[in-house]
């Protein structure tokens, strides 16, 4: 067991799973601490459903094979513990979107999505406008379900869909075909106004050629939203173990420099490293990481960022789908919790938003981190003297070069 750090002498400290009160919970975050954020950012909700059908080799999110009947009831139950439970860090804050992700969540039954969409409301201070994500694969599509959820509330839809290709759906350990993913997205697109496509590329044995129709067959929909992904080998996952054969470093860039092509000749925006939409329809959910903003994580595994006005904190759940259930009974499926150290407040900031293709405002640094920007002042300069930035009063974002060693360029404001 990974005991949580607390912050405070005078505050009760729990050990990680135990129950602890929300008027505890609340005097521990609101005493004075080592930050001065003068507002707090955007906050979002995460929920997590941990299973799918079947675990895919290339895949490192908590998610399980769901074997028999799943405990849905049980789960949704301890959902609501949790968000019952959380409700303290985030009182009188109004929730911008929601992002449902997994895992599968389209395995969750109509009525067991209705059930949490009603707690979430009877809970939570939802904005009327706001995003609300559900992730579903081809496979587990019906129609009629489809419909039952938007009904519930899902107002924004994205599809797993990875490959038109049934051989590399295959490689991919995907459970549906080719023929699955086109009924799939022609359901989304009958159903929803915004939906969101993942793709990906730099498949095993994949070529340009294969690539380019991939990304033309999910074109043909007009998508208003595409996320494409360059596979990467995970640690901890079947691929990691066993290495396919995959495109060498050359392939791999000139389906990048097709897919920049091609988005932008349809109209795409690419507004970060994976993510392409049309005009009005970035991913809010999404942006709002990469802005440093705050999101709650509920359920299985999730994680939380949550300010206050002196502090930032970090929490993760427990990740086994039992082990979270029963946390959540005995009043707190926090596993680990620890407040962000001023000296690594510079490199979270910039890992998420040096994402954002077009950079972002100087400004937000003093906002969404307590902290003055002169703090990574050096690490700046640095970065411009290498070409890997451009920046003025008013901007900094990564350049073309920054972009295509987006890696090293984060690392520079790791903490000496």
């Amino acid at each position: 067991m990974i005991p949580i750090k607390f912050v405070g002498e005078n505050v009760p400290q729990p050990l990680a799973g135990e129950p602890r009160s929300p008027a505890t919970a609340a005097l521990q975050y609101l005493q004075p601490g080592a930050l001065n954020l003068t507002a707090l950012p955007p906050l979002s909700l995460y929920v997590h459903w941990p299973w799918c059908v079947r675990k895919c080799p290339y895949c490192d999110f908590n998610s399980h094979e769901g074997k028999g009947e799943l405990p849905e009831k049980e789960y949704l139950d301890a959902l609501r513990l949790d968000l019952e439970q959380s409700l303290p860090l985030i009182w009188g804050r109004k929730i911008h979107t929601v992002f449902i992700g997994g895992g599968t969540p389209s395995l969750m039954s109509a009525a067991g999505l209705d059930r949490l969409m009603s707690d979430l409301r009877t809970l939570l201070p939802l904005e009327l406008d706001a995003e609300i994500t559900m992730e579903a694969n081809p496979g587990t599509f019906e129609a009629e379900r489809f419909k039952s959820y938007r009904e519930s509330g899902i107002n924004r839809l994205s599809i797993g869909i990875q490959s038109f290709n049934p051989a590399h759906l295959k490689a991919l350990g995907r459970i549906h075909d080719g023929d699955e993913a086109l009924r799939a997205v022609e359901i989304a697109k009958n159903t929803f106004d915004n939906f969101n496509l993942d793709l990906m590329y730099a498949l095993p044995s994949q070529t340009l050629a294969e690539a380019r129709h991939d990304l033309e067959t999910a074109l043909a929909f007009a998508p208003p939203h595409l996320s494409l992904y360059h596979l990467t080998m995970e640690p901890n996952t079947v691929f990691a173990k066993y290495p396919p054969a995959l495109p060498d470093d050359d392939l791999s860039a000139d389906m990048q420099d097709m897919i920049a092509e091609v988005t932008g000749g349809a109209g795409y925006d690419h507004y970060e490293v994976s993510a392409y939409a049309r005009a009005g329809r970035r991913a809010r959910h999404n942006l709002n990481y990469w802005q440093f903003g705050d999101y709650l994580g509920i359920g299985a595994g999730a994680h939380s960022k949550i300010s206050f006005p002196h502090r930032i904190l970090r929490q993760a759940r427990y990740k086994q789908p039992a082990s979270f259930i029963e946390a959540a009974k005995r009043g707190n499926p926090v596993q680990e919790e620890h407040e962000i150290g001023r000296a690594d407040m510079g490199f979270e900031f910039m890992l998420n938003t040096l994402r954002l293709t077009g950079g972002f405002d100087p400004n937000l640094f003093g906002e969404r981190t307590g902290m003055s920007i002169n703090t990574i002042a050096k690490m700046l300069n640095e970065a411009e003297a290498k070409g890997l930035i451009y920046r003025d009063h008013k901007l900094i974002r990564p350049t073309e070069l920054g972009q295509r060693f987006l890696n090293d360029l984060q690392e520079m404001f790791l903490a000496e």
